[in-house]
């Protein structure tokens, strides 16, 4: 069950950066402000979607990581003491 979830957040995960990545294109092509009968429209901040970016692509690295075994929280090795 958890292997499921995890492949499912990993699934979202990489659909939301292909969007965000998207997104940060559009807006260096120019998409990111316009203008209407005087009034300028500012669509999106470059600077937040490309800290999402980088935010997305570590979450990944880490989904990737737990999937395969590499989790945040692993116990190499443990030197039992009596003191």
């Amino acid at each position: 069950m958890g292997e499921v979830l995890r492949l499912t957040r990993l699934e979202s995960l990489r659909t939301r950066l292909s969007e965000y990545i998207a997104c940060e294109s559009a807006i260096l092509s120019g998409a990111q402000s316009y203008s209407i009968a005087g009034r300028n429209l500012t669509r999106a901040n470059l600077a937040e979607i490309s800290d999402m970016i980088r935010y997305l692509e570590k979450e990944i690295a880490a989904e990737e990581g737990m999937s395969r075994g590499n989790g945040r929280n692993r116990v190499i090795g443990v030197i039992p003491r009596d003191f």
